[in-house]
């Protein structure tokens, strides 16, 4: 496995500071954001999309320090019912990626309305009351299957090898079964992004998870959750206060290694080992309290210590 970190988690630094950072704390490589919820600061989207000096140029600026591109992220609602843009922006990614020789692309598998006409998502999480059902068989069969089969069309034709959606709440695809639905439907081009930051605050195991997955896991967002046990005694795991307030909510983003320990992150590991995934381990830094590029340095420090690197070599010896 390899260590990386998504290129949004130093969003406050230039584009060359954030790769020399990346050189610096030796990572082998940066997922880049390229747009939906991102500003995208250190991609241009417009100018990829349309100059292949420029891919070249932003290719060049990795290899000179021996960096990787581990992928292109284009993290928004691409079902969104009032902004078509953040679909363009995923389908725009994938043409680049292809230009590019890029083979992941990562993203969500959107969030429909719960009916034509509604202008805001609507995301179901309960079998009750009844309605929830025409919801949830709208957004699958007329919106959600139809998009990702004309998607995955596209990858093919632009050489992109993987989707990767994050297992993601507040969008259609948040768990297991929803994603190998969605795969069962679409076909192998579909696999998961798993980020057991999401799978904590849901109440899933990320351990089981990764083995459920197995070699459906296409890539791994490296991001921990703080569970506020105090608060989460009375207002649940269903928390929708402020992001800042750590002290109010039932769960948070943070570091890794704060919400759960090396222990935790050296089984995550092997778990993925054991269902046959030898890719990257991507840190996605989203801790309000810590300063980015310490919370970036202790992830690293803390991964390098629990991943496996060098191929296995044993073997039974005959008897």
């Amino acid at each position: 496995m390899k260590i990386g970190f998504v290129s949004d988690s130093l969003g406050g630094q230039s584009f060359d500071q954030m790769l020399d950072n990346a050189a610096r704390i030796g990572v082998s490589g940066v997922e880049v954001n390229t747009g939906g919820w991102s500003t995208a600061p250190h991609f241009d989207l417009p100018a990829m999309k349309s100059s292949a000096e420029a891919r070249g140029a932003f290719r060049k600026a990795f290899e000179t320090r021996g960096l990787e591109i581990i992928s292109l992220n284009a993290n928004g609602n691409p079902l969104h019912p009032t902004d078509p843009k953040q679909g363009e922006c995923l389908k725009d990614t994938i043409r680049i990626a292809g230009d590019m020789g890029i083979k992941t692309v990562c993203t969500m598998s959107g969030l429909p309305a719960g009916r034509k006409g509604d202008l805001m998502p609507n995301w179901v999480v309960s079998s009750w009351p009844p309605e929830t059902r025409a919801i949830l068989d709208y957004q699958w069969d007329e919106v959600l299957i139809p998009f990702w089969t004309e998607i995955a069309a596209l990858a093919k034709v632009s050489g992109v090898e993987r989707i990767a959606l994050e297992l993601h709440g507040n969008q259609c695809v948040y768990n297991v079964p929803t994603l190998l639905k969605l795969r069962q439907a679409v076909g192998p081009l579909i696999g998961a992004n798993l980020d057991p930051s999401h799978l904590f605050w849901m109440g899933a195991d990320p351990l089981i998870a990764a083995e459920a997955l197995g070699a459906a896991v296409y890539h791994v967002h490296a991001k921990d959750t703080f569970l506020n046990a105090p608060v989460q005694a009375t207002t649940s795991l269903l928390e929708n206060g402020g992001l800042t307030d750590i002290a109010a909510r039932s769960w948070s983003y943070i570091t890794l290694g704060f919400g759960h320990g090396e222990e935790w992150w050296r089984q995550f590991c092997y778990r993925l080992k054991m269902g046959g995934y030898d890719g990257w381990l991507s840190i996605e830094h989203e801790d309000v309290l810590l300063n980015s590029l310490e919370g970036l340095e202790k992830s690293v420090a803390l991964l390098k210590g629990v991943i496996p690197v060098a191929p296995s070599d044993f073997k039974l010896q005959a008897i």
